[in-house]
């Protein structure tokens, strides 16, 4: 016979696996398509966003779930948006303060962080109905599932798109980079392609 402790457990797994394939934000759901587009042109930037959005999700989510009991219907969005704010600001100003160049690389696209779907999403999903665990096994699985899609974008169209890998030589002299793939028009491209690969591995597994 199931336990309690076993359902539990069996919750916090789906949770965590749900981003990283089921409800991979950006390869399922298509939220965040601005970061995903305009930040993937190499892997150092979108990691680093990636681990943006982790840090916002966590302690958003940790926050909207300890207030979820005095949240008032007609103020919950004002609430969870002044909460993921004060957040991303702790974020843009931390990644000025130790990496300058990176924040400068980035540009507006970490204090949009506090327009992103995926953030406000899960807090209305998930941290403002669930206690505090169950919030950050969630968070860290968007993050996760976040992250992961936009460095396997980066990855792509930094390896063909200029023949390195984190600033590393990987490809031969030989290799005639793919200029079009360093290009915001490379990012539709290498997303479709993407988007057409987990929707082929989706209906094989159906």
């Amino acid at each position: 016979m199931a336990t309690d402790s076993d359902g539990q457990t069996c919750v916090y797994k789906n949770t965590l696996l749900a981003g990283l394939w089921r409800e991979n934000p950006v390869l399922r759901l298509l939220l965040g398509m601005c970061p995903t587009l305009a930040v993937t042109a190499a892997v150092k930037p979108a990691f680093t966003m990636g681990m943006c959005v982790v840090f916002v999700l966590v302690c958003s989510n940790v926050m909207v779930s300890l207030m979820r009991n005095m949240l008032k219907p007609h103020l919950r969005i004002l609430m969870f948006t002044l909460t993921i704010a004060t957040f991303v600001t702790i974020a843009d100003l931390l990644l000025k303060a130790f990496q300058p160049d990176m924040s400068a690389a980035l540009g507006p696209y970490v204090p949009l962080i506090i327009v992103n779907c995926i953030i406000i999403a899960r807090a209305e999903a998930c941290a403002s109905k669930n206690p505090i665990l169950l919030s950050i096994v969630d968070a860290l699985s968007m993050g996760a599932g976040f992250t992961v899609a936009l460095c396997v974008l980066a990855g792509i169209r930094e390896v063909l798109g200029t023949g390195k890998f984190f600033d590393i030589q990987v490809m031969p002299k030989a290799f005639v980079p793919w200029a079009a793939l360093s290009m915001p028009v490379g990012a539709f491209l290498t997303l479709g392609f993407l988007l057409g690969l987990v929707a082929l591995i989706t209906k094989k597994r159906s």
